[in-house]
């Protein structure tokens, strides 16, 4: 079962991957994260800017091809 600050991979509605932590597990598939932005328009005195994302479903139940977290094969 995840955690909050687990880390997960996050894939956005571009389907671009991003590194993300959890901050709310709402059950084994929906969770809220926060990623740091790839944007270079997204970037300010303090770096690039960090990403919240809602509700965020587990791969295993979006079929669109964005919008959704996976386990990372990272394990800190």
């Amino acid at each position: 079962m995840l955690k909050i600050g687990d880390h997960v991979v996050f894939v956005d509605s571009r389907g671009i991957e991003h590194d993300a932590l959890t901050t709310a597990v709402w059950s084994e598939t929906c969770v809220n994260l926060v990623y740091v932005s790839l944007e270079p328009n997204e970037r300010d005195d303090y770096g690039n800017q960090i990403k919240r994302e809602t509700s965020v479903v587990n791969a295993s139940l979006q079929s669109a091809p964005g919008n959704y977290w996976k386990a990372s094969s990272i394990h800190v």
